[in-house]
């Protein structure tokens, strides 16, 4: 079959693609931005296309001769009026698949039974509904995802591995039915071999989102204590899975939103339509996916499918404010580029390691990422990933390297590093680009520009003595 997939570059696209090419399909990728593909390891086998859910006049082409097409676009983590961009996206979607006369399979979210819908829940359950009266559409629909880097792993695993002792509002003890990553992919796979289905329910086994930490921590072999009380708001709970996990706020809402009411799947018609898709049972989802992140084997993560895409290139331009330092260091390019592209999460910041974790604490008391989100690998970095509070804008090994800044900024800013060949050594330059929004953002700039320039000219040396340091050492072996 042609299989087209929107949503190629988040979570769960980025792990069906390689599924897809592996049983002989051909697949294109739907992606607003081409760069953000180009990185990844299936990207020489697809055919990748240009194009914008909510542009129906990108989607002709996309879809042309495509017998299959996976929706796996939501703006759970945006902000605004997310449903009304949902609720067009889909329309918009399920008009062009008609047109097309493909099979569409979205994958939503649990439905609680006769229960009031949060915004987030309501609005997945109207984008299936949406595509399934727009088109041939199958919606499968499931509860929290259980893989490595996936946003409700996460959330167990830091709350379980950070807090001794928690003390969590009582809607913990609702029941809830999580599903590992490898199921839903294989639920996915079937789906899109079969007929349209119309709603399907996938899930595992039952158990509270309290037994879920519990059985991390068993896991893990830690001993926790658990706490439920009578009364916290799901935002201020929303909140304080901000501040102790990875997860930013306005993905943090949706997940506990999606716990606060007891939400079962009647899996009966996944287990007649798909009899040998057998769903692991939660322990074994959570070793799994603790094996892989301790292996650093993640393929996706959750932060891969938010931020949008910044500019493509930077140009110099009224407005724009750069900071240039350079440094010449006896390594080879391919040396000093590994040291920058590697730099973040358990590798820190290597000079002023202090006033890093102090920035990342101020941008997480302000909303902002911080530098809890870490990175997928230690030394794989692909256009669109998370680094701490920065996301990669351009990866060109082994020279170029560039970062936009996902902090909470008065402004937009980028750092970038080009490692430039000359005779057996490298010619490093590190330029850090701001772009101030209004009057905040130049007192910002030039308030803190004596505090950059101790910080920024530490860094591009500190980079230069790791690298000469890695080559050395690989001179000696």
């Amino acid at each position: 079959m042609r299989v087209l997939v929107t949503g190629a570059t988040g979570y769960i696209g980025g792990r069906l693609l390689p599924l897809l090419l592996a049983r002989g399909h051909r697949v294109r990728a739907l992606v607003r931005d081409p760069d953000r593909a180009a990185g990844a390891p299936w990207s020489s086998d697809v055919d990748v296309v240009a194009g914008d859910v909510l542009e129906p006049a990108s989607l002709g082409s996309a879809l042309d001769g495509v017998d299959l097409a996976y929706y796996l676009i939501h703006s759970m983590g945006a902000g605004g009026d997310f449903a009304e961009r949902d609720r067009r996206a889909a329309a918009s979607f399920a008009a062009a698949a008609r047109a097309a006369s493909c099979h569409v399979v979205y994958l939503g979210g649990l439905v609680p039974a006769g229960e009031v819908l949060s915004k987030h829940l309501a609005s997945r359950a109207e984008v299936g509904a949406v595509l399934r009266e727009g088109c041939d559409a199958t919606e499968l629909r499931a509860g929290p995802v259980i893989g490595s880097g996936s946003a409700s792993f996460e959330m167990v695993r830091y709350l379980t591995e950070r807090l001794p002792l928690m003390v969590a509002p009582r809607w913990i003890r609702n029941p809830v039915q999580p599903i590992a990553v490898d199921d839903v992919l294989s639920y996915l796979l079937e789906a899109g071999e079969g007929r349209p289905g119309g709603t399907i329910d996938v899930g595992a086994d039952v158990l509270t989102f309290r037994s879920m930490m519990e059985v991390y921590a068993e896991v893990r072999g830690l001993r926790r204590i658990i706490l439920p009380v009578p009364v916290l708001a799901p935002g201020l709970a929303a909140r304080w899975v901000g501040l102790v996990t990875p997860i930013p706020n306005r993905l943090a809402v949706p997940l506990i939103e999606g716990v606060l009411q007891p939400v079962i799947a009647d899996t009966s018609r996944a287990r007649r339509l798909y009899p040998h898709v057998e769903p692991l049972p939660y322990r074994e989802a959570v070793r799994r996916a603790l094996d892989e992140t301790v292996s650093g084997a993640v393929i996706t993560r959750w932060s891969d499918a938010l931020g949008r895409p910044g500019p493509r290139a930077l140009e110099e331009r009224e407005g724009l404010v750069r900071e240039v330092r350079a440094a010449d260091v006896a390594a080879p390019p391919e040396v000093v580029y590994r040291v920058f592209s590697g730099l973040g999460a358990d590798r820190g910041w290597p000079a002023w390691s202090w006033a890093w974790r102090l920035r990342g604490l101020l941008d997480r008391l302000a909303g902002g990422p911080g530098l809890r989100r870490g990175r997928r690998h230690p030394d794989e970095l692909r256009v669109g990933e998370a680094v701490d509070f920065w996301r990669a804008e351009l990866v060109q090994p082994p020279e170029r390297l560039r970062l936009r800044a996902e902090m909470r900024l008065p402004g937009r800013a980028w750092l970038q590093w080009d490692a430039r060949g000359q005779g057996e050594g490298t010619r490093l330059v590190q330029t850090a680009y701001f772009a101030p929004r209004g009057l905040p953002g130049l007192l910002y700039w030039y308030g803190l520009y004596p505090a950059h320039a101790v910080i920024f000219g530490g860094l591009v040396r500190a980079i230069a003595r790791r690298a000469e340091r890695l080559a050395g050492e690989e001179d000696r072996l």
